[in-house]
This record gives C-alpha cells, sequence and structure tokens, in this order.
C-alpha cells in the first residue's frame, strides 16, 4: 500500500487570502449602502426644496417646520447607514435650502439642496404683454 503525501501550502495561502477576499467584500457592500443612503437623502432633500418653492408662492407662504416634518416622511426608514439625519431648513423670499448631514463612526454625508421661488405666473404674463404692446414690456 502506497502513500501519498499530502501538500498542505493550499490550505495555508486560503487561510491568509479568504480574510482579505471577505474584508473586500464587505468594504464594497458597506460602500454601495454609503451611496444609497447619499442618493435617499439628496433626492428627498431636492423634493422638500421643490416643495417648499411651490408653497411659499401660496398667500399663506410655507412654515420651515411643515418643510421638516416633509423632509421626514420622504427619507424615514429608507437609509440603512445613517437612519437619524439632522436637517435645517432655511426658506426665504426668494429661496428654500435644505442642509442634511449625517454621520456614523468615521462616515460623515452632507448634502445641500436649493430651490428658487419663482412667479412663472409673472413672467407668462410679461411675456403675453410684451406681445400685445409690441415688444414694450409693462411691469406691475
Amino acid at each position: 500500500m502506497e502513500h501519498k503525501l499530502l501538500n498542505g501550502s493550499m490550505t495555508i495561502e486560503m487561510s491568509f487570502l479568504m480574510p482579505i477576499i471577505l474584508f473586500l467584500i464587505m468594504n464594497c457592500i458597506l460602500v454601495v449602502f454609503y451611496y444609497h443612503d447619499k442618493n435617499v437623502l439628496a433626492g428627498a432633500a431636492y423634493e422638500t426644496a421643490v416643495v417648499g418653492s411651490t408653497k411659499a408662492r401660496e398667500k399663506e407662504g410655507v412654515k420651515e417646520e411643515e418643510l421638516a416634518s416633509l423632509f421626514e416622511q420622504r427619507a424615514k426608514n429608507k437609509c440603512i447607514l445613517f437612519s437619524n439625519p439632522d436637517t435645517s431648513i432655511t426658506a426665504s423670499d426668494e429661496e428654500i435650502e435644505v442642509a442634511v448631514t449625517a454621520s456614523r463612526r468615521r462616515m460623515h454625508l452632507t448634502i445641500i439642496k436649493k430651490a428658487a421661488v419663482t412667479e412663472p405666473e409673472k413672467y407668462i404674463r410679461d411675456i403675453r404683454r410684451w406681445k400685445e404692446n409690441d415688444g414694450t414690456k409693462d411691469y406691475d
């Protein structure tokens, strides 16, 4: 009966390589989670700013607390890493600014989205007046 000599070098090599491979896979998953949360928060911030700019044209205007709850509804339970972002909303007559900051351990995220408060009706009326008056603008 012959005995084959078994070589154990493959086992030793894999014991060094497998932790490195698993580390790379886990870091890739973490990066995907980071960018997922970044996109969710950026989308919610932009939507909040646009809705705020539209509501700012109404007679009552828009309140920052109302926009904060709107942002929270849009981002609630959708983030994986940054589950409790801090928001700062500034509403003025010219623009709405939504600033979001979040952090977890050594990862930090800052997003600022702005939307101008426009008056498209006034612009359209000016164009119509301009066409009716042969190119002369009539300002209110």
